[in-house]
Formats: C-alpha cells, structure tokens, sequence
C-alpha cells in the first residue's frame, strides 16, 4: 500500500504563502466593506476622532484595504497557478 505525503517541496501543494494571502486579503476586503458602510467605526470603538471628524482617516483606510485586498488577490491567483502547473508537469 503506497501513502503519497504532501511535503512543501511537493510542486501540487499550496504553500503557506497562498494561505497568508487568502487571509490577509480576507481581512482587508472584510475591513473595506466595514469602512464604506459604517464610516465613523473608529470613532465609535475607539472613542477618539484622530482625523477632526473629516473622514479623512476613513478614506484612507478605504483606498489602503482595498489595494491590499487586490494586491492579495492576485499574489494568491499567482500561486494557485504555479501550484497547478507545476502538479500537472509533475503528474506527467
């Protein structure tokens, strides 16, 4: 009876970095969502108004979770890629 192990020199496993993506990513397009529609959250949690009450910090937040959340996107894409191909020049 053969037992095939997945080991992260195995070219068909997902390394660690993919996994680092989805959930960064996650978490970003989690926190982008939370930013458009409750625009006064850190205010409310943390109770301090670091930008006057302008928006100004919230806006940020919007444009910096949403590059990282695509950023994270396409790193994690890239990789499930590479896994793929590089499984199926191994099955060959």
């Amino acid at each position: 009876m053969a037992f095939h192990t997945l080991h992260h020199h195995d070219p068909g496993t997902l390394r660690p970095r993919f996994w680092a993506e989805v959930v960064l990513g996650s978490i970003s397009a989690l926190l982008f969502l939370v930013t458009l529609v409750w625009r006064d959250w850190i205010e409310v949690l943390f109770g301090v108004e670091p930008d006057a009450g302008s928006g100004a910090l919230e806006w940020l937040i919007v444009a910096v979770t949403a590059l990282v959340a695509v950023l994270c996107a396409l790193g994690a894409r890239m990789e499930w890629r590479r896994t793929r191909s590089a499984g199926a020049h191994a099955s060959r």
